[in-house]
């Protein structure tokens, strides 16, 4: 059983289960064809994937109401397959168990992927009630591994016989696949009662059904909430292109009105940085940060309270001080207390820099209310964007509006995938004829040396049902299973891996134009998917981003850093009217202001990771959501300038699922690596694009995936241990600027 359907499945943390294309014939005349399970039983969400480089996802032959049948017959088989690993007769063996295990219930694995896909980007129609009623089932399944009390016995023999009696020699990365098998299965309850298991398989199906839930609310409020706007008046600061993918989104959502803001942050924080009516910014940015707290239907409080009990219940039932302890236990930082001493040792110098930020964007608001003859304002979250732009000019003299014109999408997306060439010797042409889940989505075959590495899907564009933010998915993770322990060079199964976001398409021909920070994102979550291209591995779940939730971020941030090299920009940031490359002048204003705004930055994320460790701390399953996040902002200092990046009631990474809760802290312990990681290249003779030091992150980095402990990943890199004052000096805070 692959990494999808035993740890994700184990932690109930597959980002998203998933939306679904509409049926392979629309015609209306046609009959339906009744659902059955002999039908499904050769439904392409099934059988094997077939087409060229070893089999593609069946986008275009999906079904709909297929999903349900599908999943019961899924789950049935992979089932079987994990009792007749629990029950054959031969002595337990790595062979016939873990490798086993690894090869189980692949039927079920193909089925989530196809149905994650959908979910996370075309969740309409029935598939949010499929949702609901699939996530019990798959929790269900997980627990049933877990608690399977002759699959354990299996594992611990094996773990006994390679690890106390050392009767057993296995390869490295077999002694860790097995020794993080057996730990997992533990941390998941293998060890209690019967009785104590029924409460946890209780427990846990309720949390599937809550997650399920809590996201289906985002959904819909970022759905249904959108600002009208009338009069131009209006659109004053905004620039040609937001205006025009302003006027295609009110079409799209009904013509209301001329122009609309919709809620989705892709379209809040341009607005916000540059429109001119204070009264909209303020009206667009309470719709946005008050997603799901507004009393009504959609409304997560309750939900996040009762997820919160659930949690604490679990922890408790498992033998852990507080969830957190849980989830922690097999990260770098391993105790929730090393993760809130690195981020108050941020928090402080970050904070302080917000007060001058402050300081400088009110004296010039007070010198504007001066000039005008106009009442003096007070900076509000929704002035912090607008006013930091103006500091940006006065100090810099530069003017991000200025910078958009360079950043087309498609520039961008070549310009990420040079630096993998550069990199790592990985070269992307386009593929056409390949099923896809949407037309905006873009195929590319991955090669070394004329070799296939895998397919990487590029799906850009916001839509109605696509979940919000950016992200990075594997439809099929790399192994190479029967290959020797020092043979990485060709995979049994090569990668396929998506990058999704929600940029705003044109609404004419011409080039999308994108923002600094959208470009960053593109970059960070690029590097999320040459880590899973890159993996080398020979056990699925050991492959690319299967590893430490606090070590994932770290590719895909380091990768953020190629994007302002002068390399890239004199290359691929070229007006979209005039073809010129980014003036030297601009280019160096760029590299000048690199910290500007960085107390805003590291303080809004960190809010939320220090909120989200004090939430799982302690029992706060009766908490006033509003009241604690006030209260818990109070006692840290959070100036009142600016908002969490995420409030609680819409805050998807802790309550969509599992995977981040008590994690958010994961952003800033990678970016610690990243700091000192991007230092490296930076002394090197050849800078960021040094090809000794690219090598080592690509050999010891990204193709290793968690056939090493990360602490070691990172020293065989490094040459040492990760040099925590790096992170300060990249935000320039403190005494280490």
């Amino acid at each position: 059983m692959k990494h999808r359907s035993l740890a994700t499945l184990l932690m109930i943390s597959a980002g998203a289960v998933a939306s679904a294309a509409p049926p392979a014939s629309s015609d209306p005349t046609e009959k339906p064809v009744t659902v059955t399970p002999e039908t499904v039983k050769t439904s392409p969400l099934l059988t094997p994937w077939t087409g060229p480089y070893g089999g593609v996802p069946p986008f275009k032959s999906v079904r709909v109401d297929e999903f349900s049948a599908a999943f019961d017959l899924a789950i049935e088989q992979a089932n079987q397959d994990i009792e007749a690993i629990a029950n054959n007769p031969e002595p337990p063996t790595f062979e016939n168990t873990l490798l086993a295990l690894e090869m189980a219930g692949e039927t079920l694995d193909r089925l989530e992927t196809v149905f994650d896909v959908h979910a996370s980007n075309l969740n309409v129609g029935p598939i949010p009630d499929i949702e609901r009623a699939v996530s019990p089932k798959l929790s269900a399944h997980a627990d049933s591994i877990t608690q399977n009390r002759k699959l354990f016995a299996r594992i611990e023999s094996i773990h006994s016989d390679v690890f106390e009696k050392k009767t057993v020699e296995l390869n490295d990365d077999a002694r860790r696949l097995l020794d993080e098998t057996h730990k997992d299965f533990i941390r998941m309850g293998a060890r209690l009662s019967e009785a104590d298991k029924a409460k946890l398989s209780q427990i846990n199906s309720r949390l599937a059904r809550l997650f399920t839930d809590f996201n289906q609310n985002v959904l819909e409020e970022e759905k249904g909430h959108v600002t009208w706007i009338d009069d131009e008046s209006g659109l004053a600061g905004l620039s040609e292109s937001a205006i025009e993918s302003m006027a295609a989104a009110a079409k799209e959502k009904g013509g209301k009105s001329a122009y609309a803001v919709t809620n989705t942050r892709s379209s809040m924080d341009p607005f916000l940085t540059y429109a001119e009516n204070r009264d909209l910014r303020e009206k667009v940015w309470r719709n946005f940060y008050y997603r799901c707290d507004n009393g009504g239907q959609y409304d997560n409080k309750n939900i996040i309270r009762e997820i919160l009990h659930l949690r604490g219940q679990r922890a408790e039932l498992l033998g852990y001080p507080t969830h957190a302890h849980w989830r922690m236990e097999s990260t770098m930082a391993a105790q929730p207390e090393a993760a809130m001493e690195l981020m108050m040792k941020v928090w402080h110098p970050a904070i302080a820099r917000v007060a001058d930020e402050v300081a400088d964007m009110q004296r010039i608001a007070d010198a504007e209310a001066s000039a005008a003859g106009t009442p003096k304002i007070k900076i509000e979250p929704w002035d912090y964007r607008f006013y930091a732009e103006k500091v940006r000019k006065e100090k810099y003299d530069l003017d991000m509006a200025e910078v958009r014109p360079y950043l087309q999408l498609d520039k961008m997306r070549e310009a990420m995938m040079y630096c993998a060439e550069r990199l790592f010797d990985l070269q992307f042409e386009r593929v056409s004829g390949l099923p896809t889940f949407h037309p905006d989505v873009t195929v590319y075959e991955v090669t070394r040396g004329g070799e296939h590495v895998g397919l990487f899907y590029l799906d850009p564009f916001a839509r109605e049902g696509k979940r919000s933010g950016a992200w990075m998915t594997d439809y099929r993770e790399q192994s190479g299973v029967g290959l020797s322990a020092d043979d990485r060079s060709i995979p049994v199964s090569t990668p396929i891996v998506s990058n999704n976001s929600n940029f705003i398409a044109s609404s004419g021909d011409g080039p999308i134009l994108i923002s600094w920070d959208d470009a960053t994102t593109l970059f960070h979550e690029f590097g999320h998917a040459l880590h899973g291209l890159s993996s080398r591995v020979r056990y699925p779940s050991q492959s690319g981003t299967n590893v430490a939730r606090d070590f994932v971020e770290f590719p895909s941030q380091i990768l953020e850093h190629w994007l302002s090299t002068p390399d890239v920009l004199s290359k691929f940031a070229t007006h979209y009217e005039t073809g010129e490359p980014m003036p030297a002048d601009l280019l160096e204003k760029i590299q000048r202001s690199a910290k500007f705004n960085s107390g805003f930055e590291t303080t809004e994320y960190l809010a939320c990771a220090i909120l989200d460790m004090k939430l799982h701390e302690t029992d706060a399953s009766e908490i006033d959501i509003r009241q604690f996040e006030s209260e818990q902002l109070a006692a840290i200092g959070m100036p009142s300038e600016l908002p969490m990046r995420h409030r609680l009631p819409h805050f998807s990474h802790l309550f969509s699922s599992d995977a981040y809760s008590a994690g958010y802290y994961s952003y800033l312990w990678s970016d610690a690596l990243t700091a000192d990681a991007a230092e490296m290249f930076e002394q090197s003779g050849g800078g960021y694009f040094d090809e000794t030091v690219a090598g080592k992150l690509r050999d010891h980095v990204l193709s290793v995936g968690n056939t090493i402990d990360p602490a070691e990943t990172y020293r065989a890199f490094r040459g040492r241990d990760v040099d925590t004052a790096a992170l300060l000096r990249k935000r320039g805070f403190g005494s280490a600027e």
